[in-house]
C-alpha cells in the first residue's frame, strides 16, 4: 500500500497551496543530501518528499490525486486485473516521476536556499528578496552640512521619511533597509536607495571637509584693520581683519566646516576677503591717494 502524500508532507487534506509549499520547503531543507551526507535514510525520505510535492504542488495533479484519478506515484488508476500486465510500464513511470520531481521542484533552488543563496528558481515558489528602488532627493547646501529631516513623496503616492545625516555629499546614496519593493513568497522587501542632490549656494562652496566663502571688505577695513561679521552654516561669527590686509587673503575658522562621520573630525571654513571700492570715489579720497602715491610708491609684484 502506497503512503498518503499528505502524510509524507505532514499536512492535512485541507491544506492550502501555501501551507503545502512551506511544508515542502521545510522538509527539503532538513533532508537535502548536501545537508545529510552519508545518510541513506534521509536521502530516501528526501526523494519521497520531492515526489509528494511533485503532485500536491501542482493544482491539476492534486485534484486528480484527491479524486482518485491518479495514485501516489502519479499513475492513472487502472482496474485491479490489469495491474500485473503493466508492471514494467509502472516501473518505468516511477523512475520518470522521481527524475521529473528532482527537476521540477527546483533542485538548484533548494541547494541555494540551504546555503543562504537565491537560486535562479527563486521565483518558482521560494522566498526571494524584493527589488531595490531608487529615488532622488534634492537638499539645500546648509541641510547637507548640518543634517535635516526630509520626506520623499514616491511616484505611486506613498512617502518615505528619512534623516539626512550631517555632512552628506552631492551624489551620495542613502540606503533605507526594507523600504523597497515587496519580496516574493514571503521573502524580505528590498531597500530604498536615495541619491542626494545638493543645491548650489549663493555664498558657500564645499571642498572636501572645508567650506569656502568670499567676503567683501572696504578699503579702510583693509588698511586700518577691523572686526567684521562673516556667515557660517551655523550662523554669523566675528572675524578680525588685521591692518594692511590685501584682497585675496584667506582666513581659517577652525571647526566651522563639514563633520566627517567616518573620521570623527570636522573641517574648517576658509574665508577669502575681497576689497570692494565704493561706486563713486570722492574728492578727499582721490586727493589723499594722489599725495600718498607720490611719497610712498611701491611695487606689489606685478609683472
Amino acid at each position: 500500500m502506497s503512503e498518503n502524500l499528505y502524510d509524507i508532507l505532514g499536512v492535512s487534506r485541507r491544506a492550502s497551496d501555501d501551507e503545502i509549499r512551506r511544508a515542502f520547503r521545510k522538509l527539503a531543507k532538513e533532508l537535502h543530501p548536501d545537508v545529510n551526507p552519508g545518510n541513506p535514510a534521509a536521502n530516501e525520505r528526501f526523494k519521497k518528499v520531492a515526489a509528494a510535492n511533485d503532485i500536491l504542488g501542482d493544482p491539476d495533479k492534486r485534484r486528480q490525486y484527491d479524486s482518485g484519478e491518479i495514485d501516489a506515484k502519479g499513475e492513472p488508476r487502472r482496474p485491479q486485473w490489469r495491474a500485473g500486465a503493466s508492471g514494467h510500464q509502472a516501473g518505468h513511470a516511477r523512475a520518470r516521476t522521481h527524475s521529473g520531481g528532482f527537476d521540477d521542484f527546483g533542485f538548484s533552488d533548494i541547494f541555494s536556499d540551504v546555503f543562504g543563496g537565491r537560486g535562479a528558481g527563486a521565483g518558482r515558489g521560494f522566498p526571494s528578496k524584493g527589488q531595490d528602488l531608487r529615488y532622488t532627493l534634492e537638499v539645500d547646501f546648509v541641510e547637507s552640512i548640518v543634517g535635516a529631516k526630509k520626506r520623499v513623496t514616491l511616484p505611486e503616492g506613498g512617502v518615505l521619511d528619512l534623516a539626512v545625516p550631517e555632512g552628506v555629499s552631492d551624489g551620495q546614496v542613502l540606503r533605507l533597509k526594507g523600504k523597497g519593493a515587496h519580496g516574493q513568497h514571503g521573502g524580505p522587501p528590498g531597500d530604498a536607495l536615495v541619491e542626494i542632490k545638493v543645491r548650489a549656494h549663493g555664498q558657500f562652496k564645499r571642498q572636501g571637509d572645508d567650506i569656502l566663502v568670499e567676503v567683501p571688505i572696504t578699503i579702510d577695513e583693509a588698511v586700518l584693520g577691523a572686526k567684521i561679521e562673516v556667515p557660517t552654516v551655523s550662523g554669523r561669527v566675528q572675524l578680525t581683519i588685521p591692518k594692511g590686509t590685501s584682497s585675496g587673503k584667506t582666513f581659517r575658522l577652525k571647526g566651522k566646516g563639514v563633520a566627517n562621520r567616518a573620521t570623527g573630525s570636522t573641517g574648517d571654513e576658509l574665508v577669502t576677503v575681497r576689497i570692494v571700492l565704493p561706486d563713486q570715489i570722492d574728492e578727499k579720497l582721490s586727493y589723499f591717494l594722489t599725495v600718498w602715491r607720490q611719497d610712498n610708491a611701491y611695487d606689489p609684484g606685478r609683472r
